[in-house]
């Protein structure tokens, strides 16, 4: 029996048709197989949420997904969200240059993921929902007010955004 299986899925709006070992992590997949770099594994048991993408729009472990589980879905990573004609950075990547959300960096993509989600479903999120929404996803620069910081910047950008 083949341990082999042929997926079809797309990753920021491009189409990809693969032939992969079952057991391929989706967080290797794109990593590997598409040299999307900006889904990080982190602890490989789903608790940093440096591996946080969307799949078919709701957030996901990429490192508790396996590839074939993915097959015909949507997903987007973080370089889905630069514009792809101008090349600038979405409203929440922005917020968190500006802000100092980035610090070292790794967590980083998680957290914008995570609060790509957040900002779909809640536009004016409390502290409070920031902070339980943003709670599966570790920073070991400990640096949480500026991530805090980016992610009500963000909001405040989309929303004045939206208002125009």
């Amino acid at each position: 029996m083949s341990t082999r299986k042929t997926i079809r899925l797309t990753v920021n709006g491009k189409p990809y048709e693969r032939e992969v070992e079952a057991r391929l992590t989706l967080a290797d997949f794109i990593r590997h197989e598409l040299h999307l770099g900006g889904t990080h594994v982190g602890c490989e048991h789903g608790i940093c949420g440096a591996c946080t993408i969307l799949i078919d729009g709701s957030s996901a472990r990429a490192c508790l997904t396996l590839a074939v589980q993915a097959d015909g879905a949507s997903i987007t990573t973080v370089e889905g969200l630069r514009n792809r004609e101008t090349g600038q950075l979405h409203p929440i990547q922005q917020a968190f240059v500006d802000a100092h959300g980035l610090q070292c960096g790794f967590c980083t993509p998680g957290f914008i993921m995570t609060t790509l989600e957040l900002l779909g479903e809640n536009p004016n999120p409390t502290d409070d929902e920031i902070k339980e929404a943003l709670g599966g996803n570790l920073c070991r620069c400990t640096g949480y007010q500026s991530i805090l910081d980016s992610v009500r910047l963000a909001a405040s950008r989309i929303n004045t955004a939206s208002a125009a």
